[in-house]
């Protein structure tokens, strides 16, 4: 025991040491690359350079060992125990940029080209997330962007969300730009207005001896559930029509969150959840391995196609009374060298609630259970935020559902580069073998009313 402790110091003196080394070197670095900034300290640069020139030939190569193992540990933590978090941007996915064009450009010369064709209404009825739970802490205020809205989100003091219009009635400041919670209320940045989260009533104006009755802001109805932050739009503004189902695993913490990917893509929103009822894609589109990547020019490339996935799916409606539901269940193999290797089967229930929930329930034999949270939320028209958001047995090392939700977003992004190049076809040529897609329209039909908004645009500009 003595000697393990007499070695342990050893190593801890050597660490310090280099440590130190490090040090001085970046000191020194620094004073003399910034001589006024030398000259100011009354550092004598002479000993330093004493120091690290007699000391450096012997330690240097400990620290740059030590660094190199740093970093490759950490890379190794991450990849093993940090949740996945991967968060695209509009232009990220889904374009072929051309010579000399950076991405963005791209995105915005297809977005302005693309046929836009004859279009359902852009915004359906329903739930639709706008953030994740821990995305807003007490006491504070993010803006958010539904269905062409502006709103302000903020938790207040006895931890409840509320959603509210962004906008005060006062003189028109953003509630969600320089905003503050007092309480459970919103203050607007502009002259400290006060609005109750809940009702969306004004309780104070610093100024004024009465407080008109008419002075609100409105109120969206909102849920937080499976560790998401919901909120219910109708055109109409009735009511919800139904709860968004909660997951028993996730309340009672028996699947823990293990990472998140956001996406965004330039469609119709009916274009996402279509995709279930398309049985034929997933042959043609889904089957070259996860290693071809997401780039449609390349996937189906000789060198990648020693594995190939097999996917068997259906897709039906849900009968009365959640009519507003529907299923599709998904069987995948994956074949190597066209060898089945049924240790990597997954059945997959996928559940879609609504116009913009998924819930894709998933169960291995022996790698476990869990679930991934599919979210569609219209911000624009013709620009839907999807976030997949993947909750798993906390008994299962992080980098099983890790991979799982990249093997996702991998198929998935093919998916968008198809959607983001593509027009909506209102009457398409369809075959027998296609009729789950028009049964699907029929379904997700129920969504809108005669007062759904409908999408224009200034043909003389092409702007939208």
């Amino acid at each position: 025991m003595l000697q393990s402790s007499s070695m342990g110091k050893h190593h801890l003196h050597g660490a310090v040491g280099v440590a130190g080394l490090a040090l001085c070197a970046i000191i020194l670095f620094f004073l003399k690359t910034k001589e006024p900034w030398g000259q100011l300290s009354g550092i004598d640069l002479s000993i330093l350079e004493d120091t690290v020139s007699h000391v450096a030939p012997v330690h240097l190569h400990l620290f740059i060992i030590s660094c190199i193992f740093l970093i490759f540990f950490t890379f190794i933590y991450k990849l093993l125990f940090s949740p996945l978090e991967m968060v695209k941007l509009p232009e990220d996915v889904g374009y072929i940029a051309k010579d000399g064009c950076s991405k963005s450009r791209t995105a915005n010369e297809v977005r302005r080209r693309k046929k836009i064709g004859d279009l359902p209404p852009v915004y359906p009825n329903g739930w639709f997330r706008v953030l994740d739970s821990h995305m807003l802490k007490i006491g504070e205020v993010k803006e958010v962007t539904v269905v062409g809205q502006n709103l302000v989100a903020f938790r207040g003091e006895d931890g409840k969300a509320h959603v509210l219009d962004a906008y005060c009635p006062h003189l028109g400041a953003n509630l969600a730009v320089g905003g503050h919670v007092v309480g459970n209320c919103i203050e607007c940045p502009f002259h400290g207005w006060q609005f109750q989260g809940d009702s969306g009533k004004c309780v104070r104006i610093p100024y004024a001896e009465k407080v008109p009755d008419f002075a609100k802001v409105g109120v969206w109805h909102s849920c937080e559930v499976n560790s998401q932050i919901l909120v219910w739009f109708h055109c109409d503004g009735e009511e919800p029509h139904w709860t968004v189902p909660e997951q028993e695993e996730i309340s009672k913490g028996e699947w823990v969150s293990r990472g998140r990917t956001e996406h965004y893509v330039n469609a119709h929103i009916q274009e996402i959840p279509e995709n279930a009822a398309d049985i034929y894609h997933l042959t043609h589109l889904h089957t070259p391995g996860l290693v071809s990547g997401v780039d449609l020019r390349y996937i189906k490339n000789q060198t990648w196609q020693f594995m190939q996935h097999d996917w068997k799916a259906q897709w039906e409606p849900e009968s009365s009374p959640n009519s507003h539901c529907s299923q599709m269940l998904l069987k995948h193999s994956l074949y190597v060298f066209g060898i089945h290797w049924p240790i990597l089967d997954l059945h997959v229930v996928a559940r879609q609630v609504g116009p913009g929930l998924v819930f894709l329930r998933f169960h291995h034999s022996f790698l476990g259970s869990g679930i991934i949270i599919q979210g569609v939320t219209p911000v624009e028209p013709l620009m839907q935020c999807v976030t997949h958001r993947i909750f798993y047995q906390s008994n299962i090392p992080t980098f099983v559902p890790k991979f799982i939700l990249k093997g996702e977003s991998i198929q998935f992004e093919r998916d968008v580069m198809v959607w983001n190049n593509k027009m909506y076809v209102l009457k398409p040529l369809l075959l027998k073998e296609d009729s789950t897609i028009q049964k699907h329209r029929r379904w997700y039909s129920q969504f809108y009313s005669e007062n759904s908004p409908q999408f224009h645009f200034q043909r003389d500009t092409l702007e939208f």
